[in-house]
């Protein structure tokens, strides 16, 4: 089971290098086993050109490590807190991706500006505040879970509806059912944040699309009556 659970997120993390979403070792996914309450994510500072699915790190739900011989990512408790807060999410992506990542180093939420958007993010993507001195000295990362926490349940946001989220002054999480679908919502957070950018560059003055033409194509896709794609 463990074996499984390493090989198909070790596959979620080279996706990201496949999808020009990280260089270097900018960035980790998770993905949990519901069953067993364990979860395998990326070793912390591990190059992507000679990473191996068995170097993937095995923990539970407190950071306890379970198997692997690296330590795991330095983003470990951020995912901790968001499996914790919202058993639905069954993975989770951080990156660096560069339009996503300057949103967020500008503090602004990427607003839904058109259909593409909506077909995946039920609304703005929101840009978490800032973390206070106090938090980043503390606990960072903890604190960094935590705080995305504070800004969906705020927001009112549903975390399947709105699958990521940017962090001030820092960059992208994103979020899905498994590790396959958490990868693309973390494709499609920074295609939607390139397309954001250039759409107030040609026409600054923009406001976000009409709320019946997102709810038309988010649930075409998402509701209870979709109907996008095969049956």
């Amino acid at each position: 089971m463990l074996d499984e659970l390493k090989k198909i997120v070790f596959d979620g993390n080279i996706e990201l290098v496949r999808r020009n979403l990280v260089i270097y070792t900018w960035g980790n996914v998770s993905g949990i086993d519901k069953e067993s309450g364990l979860f395998a994510i990326k070793p912390s500072g591990v190059d992507y050109d000679t990473m191996k699915f068995d170097d993937m790190v095995v923990l539970d739900l407190e950071g306890n490590k379970k198997e692997g011989k690296y330590k795991p990512s330095s983003d470990t408790a951020t995912h901790i807190e968001l499996y914790k807060a919202f058993p639905e999410i069954g993975a989770v992506v951080h990156t660096h991706s560069s339009y996503a990542a300057s949103w967020a180093q500008a503090r602004k939420d990427i607003k839904a500006f058109g259909t593409t958007h909506a077909d995946y993010f039920y609304g703005d993507i929101p840009c978490a505040r800032a973390l206070t001195k106090e938090e980043i000295e503390s606990d960072y990362e903890k604190n960094t879970g935590l705080v995305i926490i504070e800004t969906l349940k705020e927001r009112k946001i549903n975390p399947m509806d709105i699958p990521g989220i940017i962090l001030s002054s820092h960059g992208p999480f994103a979020w899905g059912k498994d590790v396959h679908n958490a990868v693309h919502n973390a494709v499609v957070l920074e295609e939607v944040a390139k397309m954001a950018y250039r759409t107030i560059q040609i026409n600054p003055d923009i406001t976000r699309v009409e709320q019946y033409l997102l709810d038309k194509h988010y649930f075409r896709k998402h509701g209870k009556n979709s109907y996008y794609g095969q049956n």
